[in-house]
């Protein structure tokens, strides 16, 4: 009878630690489920996280792109306006300069007829007439260089203020109009 309390005592310790194993692996399981669910949660926003910056930077690069070429063609169609001008000031200075030499054969018809001093009087306005022609060319390709700057300093500026933009940098304009 010893023997069989004895084999009971072992049988029943026996299954109170498969039951006690059986639980403690349930324990263990519903934790590691737990654990692989919140590193699921936890990639799933990095993922979302990610795809927002990348929107984020896919558009600004958009309207970077929109902005830059915006800007090169105003500069272009600037550039193609004082070109423009700029040919129709040298043809002005052109013409003055090829009617310089009627001019001063009229201004020596005059200077003949009168006194001595009255041909030093043509011969400086004759001069002060070339002058002018020329100074009228020379105005026309600086006053050309000048608009041409200009309008490559606010396109820069402009430019600029894109970048920034990019970068994320609204504190203000490079400078102002």
């Amino acid at each position: 009878m010893v023997y069989t309390h004895a084999a009971a005592l072992l049988l029943g310790m026996a299954l109170a630690a498969i039951g006690t194993w059986n639980v403690q692996a349930w324990r263990l399981g519903a934790q590691i489920e737990s654990i692989r669910s919140e590193q699921a949660k936890e990639e799933s926003t990095r993922s979302n996280a990610a795809l927002v910056e990348n929107t984020k930077t896919s558009i600004k690069e958009s309207k970077h792109a929109q902005d830059t070429i915006y800007n090169a063609d105003r500069l272009a169609n600037l550039k193609t306006g004082i070109d423009v001008d700029v040919r129709a000031e040298l043809a002005r200075a052109e013409r003055l300069h090829r009617d310089t030499a009627s001019r001063s054969a009229t201004y020596r018809a005059q200077a003949q007829a009168d006194a001595a001093a009255r041909s030093d009087l043509a011969d400086k306005a004759a001069a002060l007439d070339r002058q002018l022609a020329e100074g009228l060319g020379v105005v026309a390709i600086l006053g050309s260089d000048l608009r041409r700057r200009n309008s490559e300093v606010a396109a820069l500026r402009d430019q600029v203020n894109i970048e920034r933009r990019l970068s994320g940098d609204d504190s203000g304009q490079a400078c102002s109009r």
